[in-house]
């Protein structure tokens, strides 16, 4: 049963699959399709449903020809989750409840056209229950997915995004890196190194409570990304200033970082819509 927060979003891989499994997207290898190939003689293709009378009749070698297509191809979709401690953040929305909507969508769109669903959880390391192989049993990845709403973890970093990259396939596939990038930019480079076979779609998930809606005056607190500490802040208008500064850089330094990938990140403020992945791929379209 597919979840009611999993909502299909539109998507198209620029590349051509080698997959052999059939699917939506331009493959290279021949089989049934509308894309069409190229002539060669029967005796290489027998398959005489495919004879051109037409190029036969002007071949001077005097050989039947068939026509030879292209067939559409599958092409594996992976939700990479970072469930470190800073996600467990709850402001207009828990982050990881956010985690869920994404890989929900993500799972019920590549099933919905054919493709393989695979994903990769971790927070110092890989968690092998939450996550699985690509494969197209939906009821496993809606099951996979829905267990993330009862994780639970502090103090712990998201050091296994390396060890992450070695869970996806060699086949290129849409990675689609679901995290709120608390971690240092040397981490998140090797990162972005280990999945290069891939199309990389970072999801930054962060919430204005982070570093808009602050307590506007007097002691608040505040739970470190990194550790999971909490300390009490003294609140005032500088303070406020000094952390939507601080957001406003680091954004700056993850887009700089982005873009020597040549990736364009997409960051979702709160509650996610699929919608935002729609317009997102309608965007590297045009």
């Amino acid at each position: 049963m597919i979840p009611a927060n999993a909502q299909p979003f539109f998507y198209q891989v620029p590349w051509r699959s080698g997959s052999v499994h059939s699917g939506e997207h331009l493959g290279i290898q021949r089989g049934p399709g509308d894309e069409f190939s190229k002539h060669v003689s029967l005796v290489d293709y027998p398959d005489a449903r495919r004879l051109d009378l037409r190029q036969t009749l002007r071949d001077p070698y005097e050989q039947v020809q068939v026509r030879v297509f292209k067939q559409e191809a599958s092409t594996p979709l992976y939700a990479v989750c970072d469930l470190s401690s800073s996600m467990q953040f709850q402001g207009q929305a828990r982050k990881l409840e956010t985690v869920q909507a994404v890989a929900a969508s993500i799972a019920c769109s590549a099933h919905e056209n054919s493709d393989l669903f695979g994903m990769v959880s971790y927070d110092h390391a890989v968690i092998p229950h939450l996550s699985q192989a690509p494969g197209h049993h939906a009821h496993q990845s809606f099951d996979t997915i829905a267990q993330l709403a009862g994780f639970h973890n502090m103090r712990k970093d998201g050091q296994g995004i390396v060890e992450a990259t070695g869970w996806l396939g060699q086949q290129k596939g849409l990675v689609f890196w679901i995290s709120d990038f608390h971690f240092s930019l040397s981490l998140i480079e090797r990162g972005l190194n280990g999945m290069s076979n891939h199309q990389v779609i970072p999801v930054v998930l962060w919430d204005p409570q982070e570093y808009q809606r602050l307590p506007r005056f007097g002691f608040g607190n505040l739970q470190d990304p990194e550790t999971g500490l909490q300390r009490t802040i003294f609140f005032r208008q500088a303070i406020r200033t000094q952390f939507a500064e601080q957001f406003e850089q680091r954004k700056q330094a993850l887009d700089q970082l982005f873009a020597r990938f040549d990736i364009r990140p997409l960051y979702v403020a709160g509650h996610f819509e699929a919608g935002l992945l729609s317009d997102y791929f309608e965007q590297l379209i045009h």
